[in-house]
């Protein structure tokens, strides 16, 4: 129950801050171009890196704490593209190639198909 109130306090932080950011870089760069998601996903991923590296050099026992509090949590909040990216880059490491490709296809071609499909059905229902 612990690890869920983490969750919770890092995903309302880590929306807030997507929202802000968002609104922050379609201002700067105009809304000609999708910026802000553009922006959100590349410090997400930039950050879920950086939290990786610095939580694999920590030896002290709160590392889950903070794994679900700013991994799971903010940066859940904040990008879920982090988590992919995350996802994707153990499975290059641990020189899966041909099943990281698949994965990324299929995320990413799959959730463009999927929202399709999810507009086409609803907006026939509508």
């Amino acid at each position: 129950m612990q690890h869920l109130l983490f969750v919770m306090l890092g995903g309302a932080a880590g929306a807030g801050a997507r929202h802000l950011t968002g609104r922050a870089a379609s201002g700067l760069l105009g809304p000609t171009f999708p910026w802000g998601t553009l922006v959100v996903n590349l410090l997400g991923g930039f950050a879920m890196g950086a939290l990786v590296a610095w939580l694999g050099a920590r030896t002290s026992g709160s590392n889950e704490a903070l794994r679900y509090l700013l991994g799971v949590g903010v940066l859940g909040g904040f990008t879920t593209f982090s988590a992919f990216s995350l996802d994707a880059v153990q499975m290059l490491e641990r020189g899966d190639h041909g099943l990281a490709l698949a994965y990324i296809l299929a995320s990413v071609v799959g959730s463009i198909a999927a929202l399709f499909a999810g507009l086409q059905l609803s907006r026939a229902f509508a």
